[in-house]
């Protein structure tokens, strides 16, 4: 189903689906074993605004780990699952809010059971995930190769397995790192499943190739009412995800909040230092993220006033000079040097105009 109407899906002290807002999960890349290291990123990760945390469960030590993590965090704590069953099991019982699993690779249908039972005992929502990489040989020799169709009816095999074990409290997540495959394959499941959906472009790249990735990927996805919480990928400091994803869901109009930049990408007309300045702009607004504002950091004369006018708040630079412009009245001249901390000043001085 779409957003506004998938099932309601609590995770630890947050709620998905049911038109719920849409909540940003990143994953640790500290060995979970290492309780110092893997909160001290959770850490990182809880000031920029990451609000689902998953990490990876290989080992029983790792399980229980989760205990004293969870005592130290203030976000849901998703263990991810391969292969083992028993560290399914392991990590419940040490206080995981959520498991993701591939029922396929955990064994029998004995083993699903099992892991099933507890996620009932302890009301633990089960995350079924599901990608390209690791389809079934019979689905892909069936659409001869990997496609959106096998990644879908992987993935509803797998649900319907839990299913009918008498479990309904579950997400779901298919992924890939083909950008088109993936959406296809969110556009077919979304008219077959009541479940929310976790939805991330896979094995996206660096920094670079991700975002541009993702952007476009879950742009396309989360623009047609799909999608309940969002992981952006890459290979890369895992804070860049979350303030990639804050600005997707933003810039689509998913999320209020925060200060949204918009800078020129200077031309021959620039006399001032335009791509440090908006840089710098960049940062300092990061620090402001309860300030829901837009502020213009214009090269030149030319189309800056007029740009900046159009923001709450903007600089429309000269020759190592520029107008201060708020809510489309020109203040004042400022020297280039003034810049950063004049809108410092004004920003930190906003709520009070």
């Amino acid at each position: 189903m779409y957003r506004d109407h998938t099932k309601v899906i609590k995770i630890g002290n947050r709620v998905i689906g049911g038109g719920n807002p849409i909540l940003i999960q990143s994953m640790t890349n500290t060995p979970t074993e290492d309780v110092a290291a893997t909160v001290a990123q959770i850490h990182r990760l809880e000031e920029v605004g990451c609000e689902i945390i998953r990490c990876t469960v290989p080992t029983l030590e790792a399980a229980k780990a989760i205990s004293e993590i969870r005592k130290q965090i203030s976000i849901p704590l998703v263990a991810d699952i391969h292969f083992d069953y028993k560290m399914a099991i392991a990590a419940m019982e040490n206080g995981a809010d959520k498991i993701r699993i591939n029922p396929g690779n955990i064994g029998g249908a004995d083993r699903v059971a099992e892991v099933v039972r507890v996620a009932r005992e302890r009301n633990i929502p089960i995350r079924v995930g599901v990608n390209s990489g690791s389809l079934e040989k019979d689905l892909v020799e069936k659409y001869h190769g990997v496609t959106a169709e096998g990644i879908v009816e992987s993935a509803l095999d797998k649900v319907h397995m839990i299913e009918d074990l008498g479990y309904d409290n579950l997400v779901i997540s298919i992924k890939s790192s083909d950008v088109m495959m993936c959406v296809h394959a969110h556009e077919l499941l979304a008219g077959k499943t009541p479940y929310p959906l976790h939805v991330g472009i896979t094995e996206s790249g660096t920094v670079l190739s991700g975002n541009i990735k993702s952007a476009i990927g879950l742009g396309l996805i989360l623009n047609q009412g799909i999608g309940d919480t969002i992981r952006v990928s890459l290979t890369g400091d895992v804070v860049e995800e979350i303030k990639s994803a804050k600005l997707i869901l933003r810039t689509l109009g998913l999320r209020k909040g925060g200060i949204e930049v918009v800078s020129c990408p200077t031309c021959g007309r620039t006399k001032i230092d335009q791509i440090s300045l908006a840089n710098q702009v960049e940062a300092l607004a990061a620090q402001f993220p309860n300030l829901d504002i837009k502020v213009a950091v214009m090269g030149c004369v030319v189309n800056g006033p007029g740009e900046a006018k159009e923001a709450d708040l903007g600089i429309a630079g000269g020759i190592g000079e520029g107008l201060l412009i708020k809510k489309g009245q020109i203040i004042r001249k400022i020297p280039e040097a003034e810049f950063i901390p004049t809108l410092r000043y004004e920003l930190e001085h906003w709520n009070e105009q």
